[in-house]
């Protein structure tokens, strides 16, 4: 905790000022919502070098996005306002590697005594379900834990078109959706590119989705 209040103080006297941060009490203008996973290691401004103001974040275990029902919460609101009212040109769902939920979706048993995580992971059953039936031949741990990673990306990118302002924007061509997967070892970010139905270096891609994204390729294999 001490290291935290130092770094407010900080904050305070040095940063804020600096950067002139009380420019942003005038409103928000962000370019993206970027949905991304809790995970501490996981910082979106800095993976984006972007300033405050520039995104609109969710996060959540496992950077899932609940698909829409009448019932929807925290999730469903954030996205509704990030389209509906701040009017977000891009939605980024970002997993990462070394993924802790992930791993739990692969390993049920872990969550024996954790219910609310297991509750919340049936929103990746889908995930899930692709992985066991599609995935047999991948049995090396790391391999199969990074394409549940990528799968899941996917996954949440189809709950995310069922949400009425998503498909409402995306109809008038006002919004874009992107999957990316960050790499802890590497620093390295990938982006889905739906043309090759394959993740890919985001230096390589538009990292933009436009059809719907298909099962990857490598499944075939």
């Amino acid at each position: 905790m001490q290291k935290l209040v130092q770094g407010i103080h900080h904050f305070q006297n040095s940063v804020f000022r600096q950067q002139r941060l009380q420019r942003l009490t005038e409103g928000q203008q962000p370019l993206a919502l970027m949905i991304t996973c809790s995970d501490s290691r996981i910082c979106p401004s800095l993976m984006t070098q972007t300033e405050p103001g520039d995104l609109f974040i969710l996060r959540n275990a496992g950077n899932l996005v609940p698909a829409f029902s009448v019932s929807s919460g925290g999730e469903a609101a954030t996205i509704e306002y990030a389209v509906s009212a701040l009017k977000v040109a891009d939605i980024i769902i970002c997993g990462h590697s070394h993924c802790g939920a992930m791993q739990a979706l692969l390993d049920p048993k872990s969550l024996d005594k954790l219910p609310s995580v297991k509750s919340w992971l049936t929103h990746a059953e889908a995930t899930r379900r692709i992985i066991e039936e599609n995935y047999g031949h991948l049995t090396d741990k790391d391999s199969r834990l990074m394409v549940t990673v990528e799968e899941n990306v996917l996954v949440q990118l189809e709950h995310l078109r069922t949400h009425p302002s998503v498909a409402a924007a995306m109809g008038r061509g006002d919004l874009k959706l992107s999957g990316w997967v960050y790499n802890l070892n590497t620093g390295s970010v990938f982006a889905y590119d739906a043309t090759q139905g394959q993740f890919g270096p985001i230096a390589d891609t538009d990292a933009r989705l436009s059809p719907a994204p298909q099962m990857l390729q490598r499944s075939a294999g």
